[in-house]
């Protein structure tokens, strides 16, 4: 069959399997790898050379790892370290000893047990993000933990990627000397290879910006790409990791942007291009010769993983729901253990065998995890009406002046204050646990979504004045000020944002009266370490002041242009400079006389 053919035959499956599972749920990547099932040796063999669909399978994973290090921008790294490093690294190491153990203590090889636990420890980033984004739940706390966890993931795989053909046995053992001079030269390489993007690529792409040929970014991103990777090949390193450092180098770069909008159509496909391939290549005859052992290792490998995701998301300050949900979400393999389990078999550190039994492991541990998803739901639900029965509380007809949506600290500040002056209001909070926790106290709350319009009604949302948007959760706080907007236009709503983010999409919908929940504080501590340096108060409380005021027309400036990030980055240099420019007027002429203020 030709190539042409080939990818007819890919093309063809996709347009097929990929909608109808989507359509019962079950999700893109699941349809891909039983497209690829199908039509490989153990299907309907429509295709029968894995060699070939393994040089597919590297090609979808070199454009995968570009893609993802595109993405990934040092600062966004930076704010999620935390995470990322401690729950991240605490998943991989722990999940991946546990395994590793189990797996001498079956008779594995140190190196091939070690291999095997961190291939298993893995998780799918495609796959996650996709259910999370699915179900609305990316900005939750779990939500946002998952994606900590699968990035550290990511990051994991690239020195692993790197270090396995330095372990491999294949092709005999180096001399002491030969593998020295191979790491010194694979070192001079990566040194050169970020050198090289840092002065050379953005010069390459400003000249190829001044000929306006959009069409040729495309062409010179591949072209970086394909470069870097054959150059990580000649040192005997890993396309991958060529591939990713590639990204990484692009993700600095001013064009960034454009770059990913010109490749952002082909992303699906080319991940699909990958999962049909891994579909394709699982050894399904494993599955039938031997269906207890591989059920009972995918079953085994999913309960350790969310048992372990649990208890460090209990570790990590998580409730117990948003424990639970990170362990329903993350226990299924990853698609970099297929890539990990064919390079240390190519490389002789792992029994082939034992390498196809583990991608048909990770391949079914995959096609469960949405069934995993619904069951789980389909019990928690099941146990939420067997336990106390309150979709949410009753609440008495006395018309308050005020609602509260979320009573966590800040919304009980201000509810102490509200009944300081004995003005009622009526405060609500989805969370049971906090509810049953803060009436112990003495505080009148009522269980309930504020974000639902039945129990917005049941609080005479429509007798009100103003709804106090103190709602945690990002998400629930947009979603309760929509219908707040749409159904009670005459509330008016004071809002906490999270953040500037979280306070354009408030914008968006017409809030009018928000504070960030830092900010205010941050300028009380900001005045009193002025005053902590010498400065007298009025002149200190003035700056703190000043700065407010700048700060609060460059929120409204940005919210003008907050949907296109290259002219919101543009705006906050700009306010930086009109800061600067502002205080250093008075720090150099506060009579305005001084020939530098004037010229400013």
């Amino acid at each position: 069959m030709s190539l042409l053919s080939h990818a007819a035959v890919f093309l063809g499956a996709a347009v097929v399997a990929v909608p109808l599972f989507k359509r019962i749920g079950l999700g893109a990547v699941l349809g891909y790898l039983v497209a690829g099932a199908l039509l490989g040796p153990w299907g309907l063999r429509f295709i029968t050379d894995v060699e070939n669909i393994l040089h597919f399978s590297e090609l979808g994973v070199v454009l995968l790892l570009f893609l993802i290090g595109l993405e990934l921008q040092p600062s966004r790294l930076w704010v999620l370290r935390r995470a990322v490093f401690g729950l991240g690294g605490a998943q991989v190491a722990v999940t991946g000893a546990l395994i590793a153990l189990t797996g001498v203590a079956l008779g594995l090889r140190a190196d091939t047990a070690a291999i095997a636990g961190v291939g298993l420890s893995l998780s799918s980033t495609a796959f996650v993000l996709q259910i999370l984004g699915e179900k609305g739940q990316m900005q939750s706390q779990h939500g946002r933990s998952a994606f900590a966890i699968l990035l550290f993931q990511d990051l994991a795989v690239i020195p692993l990627l790197a270090v396995l053909p330095l372990l491999g046995a294949g092709g005999g053992a180096p001399a002491e000397g030969s593998a020295l001079a191979s790491s010194l030269k694979a070192v001079a390489v990566l040194l050169a290879v970020v050198a090289g993007g840092r002065y050379l690529v953005r010069p390459v792409f400003r000249a190829i910006a001044a000929v306006h040929a959009h069409e040729i970014f495309t062409a010179a991103a591949l072209l970086v790409v394909i470069g870097t990777a054959l150059l990580m090949v000649q040192v005997g390193l890993s396309m991958s990791l060529g591939a990713f450092m590639a990204g990484v180098l692009l993700a600095d770069s001013e064009y960034r942007h454009e770059l990913e909008a010109d490749i952002e159509p082909f992303k699906g496909l080319l991940m699909g291009l990958f999962f049909i391939a891994v579909g394709m290549s699982a050894n399904i005859g494993l599955l039938i010769e031997r269906p207890l052992l591989v059920l009972g290792l995918v079953l085994g490998m999913m309960a350790l993983k969310a048992a372990v995701l649990f208890a460090l998301g209990k570790a990590s300050g998580h409730a117990a729901g948003s424990a639970r949900d990170l362990a329903l979400a993350l226990p299924q393999g990853g698609e970099f253990a297929f890539v990990l389990f064919g390079l240390a078999a190519g490389q002789g550190i792992m029994d082939r065998l034992l390498s196809d039994l583990l991608v048909v492991v990770v391949t079914l541990s995959m096609a469960l995890t949405p069934l995993v998803l619904a069951l789980g739901d389909q019990l928690i639900k099941r146990w939420q009406r067997t336990g106390p029965a309150r979709e949410f509380d009753a609440i008495e007809d006395d018309d308050p002046r005020v609602i509260i949506a979320g009573y966590g600290r800040f919304g009980q500040i201000v509810s102490r204050v509200l009944r300081t002056r004995k003005i009622p209001f009526t405060a609500l909070d989805a969370s049971a646990t906090q509810v049953d926790f803060v009436r112990k106290y003495g505080n009148k709350i009522y269980y309930g979504d504020a974000s639902r319009l039945d129990l917005l009604r049941a609080a005479r949302a429509d007798k009100a004045k103003i709804l106090v948007l103190a709602i945690d959760d990002v998400a629930s706080s947009v979603k309760t000020a929509e219908v707040v907007k749409r159904h009670f236009p005459e509330l008016r709503i004071y809002a906490r944002a999270r953040n500037r983010q979280h306070a354009y999409q408030l914008m968006d919908i017409g809030v009018e009266v928000l504070e960030r929940e830092t900010f205010l504080s941050s300028l009380e501590v900001a005045a009193r370490v002025l005053e902590g340096l010498g400065m007298r108060e009025p002149e200190a409380r003035a700056t703190v002041a000043r700065f407010r005021a700048h700060d609060e027309r460059v929120l409204q400036r940005g919210h003008a242009v907050h949907h296109d990030e290259a002219k919101l980055i543009q705006a906050a240099r700009q306010a930086a400079q009109e800061l600067e420019g502002l205080f250093e007027t008075d720090e150099v002429a506060p009579s305005g006389r001084d020939d530098k203020a004037a010229a400013v």
